[in-house]
């Protein structure tokens, strides 16, 4: 039987085509992240709901949907935007995109280092402003990257990534976490320290921490006010673990070097100043980008909306819960 789908904003059309074939879809078709009020108007009657990071799924927009909504699959690795014991009371299934997004989101991560080390941006707004008037031996001098020591907040699959990417230009690797990871030591020879070492030592600091309560600031002002003076911090994992206000005053004053993130504590408004800094890289939220890693993305998404709407279940399931209860209820009727 077909049931109805909907799609919170404009993905790849294979993913959308491999949902048409089962079933009946509508896409947002305003490229913009919708209200709560107007999600829960377009959600209602759906079995099945695609989202994003920007779209909350607490218990008010699964009641909109009402009870045939199966399963919320978000077209992201995150799951901050999910209430997960709201979803699983109700029977829904909550799914995300996990393991397709490390590659590109540690390549990504070495480019951001690498750009404000040698400070790429700046250079080339320069050189497009008409103001280059030939070369000089202390024309934009930036950093080295070899051989320097690079910290790794948060040592999970991304995490790991990075490091063994970094292991090619000789870099020290040390790393912090809620516990010592013995793959990524055995893999890169990264050491486990406390984060006040991270901090003290690092000369690139790059974070890959969950957005959890515990890691909301993570990095804040006491913690910029420890690192080295010339210190890169470098942030593609989730905005608000940066005090991005801290932040702005501490590369004004120049208390740390620079700092390279493609991800904003108040997506998309940024902190005041921030923007007008030379110190500092940044892009928008692009680590993920690229054609390989959406339609991989979209494939996890399809396959997953489909195994549930058929009773499967899916494969990245982070309340496997849910289909438990779902069962249960519909046993009881």
């Amino acid at each position: 039987m077909r049931q109805k789908i909907y799609v919170t904003r404009a993905i790849p059309r294979a993913t959308i085509e491999a949902l048409e074939a089962e079933h009946d879809v509508t896409v947002n078709g305003d490229d913009r992240a919708l209200s709560p009020e107007e999600l829960g108007r377009n959600v209602a009657g759906c079995a099945a709901i695609v989202s994003l990071l920007t779209d909350r799924i607490d218990g008010a927009l699964l009641d909109a949907a009402g009870p045939n909504c199966r399963i919320v699959a978000n077209y992201a690795v995150g799951t901050n935007n999910f209430d997960v014991p709201s979803a699983t009371e109700r029977g829904v299934a909550l799914t995300n995109t996990p393991g397709v997004l490390d590659d590109a989101t540690a390549t990504h991560t070495i480019a951001l280092m690498l750009a404000m080390a040698r400070r790429i941006p700046e250079a080339e707004r320069f050189l497009r402003e008409g103001r280059w008037d030939g070369w000089k031996p202390m024309f934009f001098i930036g950093a080295d990257v070899d051989r320097k020591t690079l910290g790794i907040a948060g040592a999970g699959r991304i995490g790991r990534n990075v490091a063994r990417k970094a292991r090619g230009f000789d870099m020290e690797i040390i790393y912090s976490d809620v516990a010592p990871n013995q793959a990524i030591e055995d893999e890169t020879g990264a050491r486990f320290v406390s984060k006040d070492e991270l901090l003290a030592r690092s000369d690139f600091l790059t974070l890959h921490v969950p957005l959890v309560p515990e890691t909301h600031h993570y990095i804040g002002a006491d913690e910029l006010g420890r690192m080295k003076p010339t210190a890169i911090l470098i942030n593609a994992s989730r905005g608000p673990v940066v005090d991005e206000k801290a932040l702005v005053e501490a590369l004004r004053e120049r208390r740390i070097w620079g700092a390279a993130l493609d991800v904003f504590e108040k997506e998309p408004v940024l902190a005041p100043g921030l923007i007008d800094l030379p110190n500092v890289v940044i892009v928008p939220h692009i680590a993920s980008a690229t054609e390989e890693t959406r339609l991989q993305m979209g494939e996890i998404v399809s396959r997953n909306v489909l195994a549930v709407l058929s009773g499967k279940q899916p494969d990245c399931c982070i309340n496997v819960e849910a289909l438990t209860r779902r069962s249960a209820t519909r046993a009881a009727l």
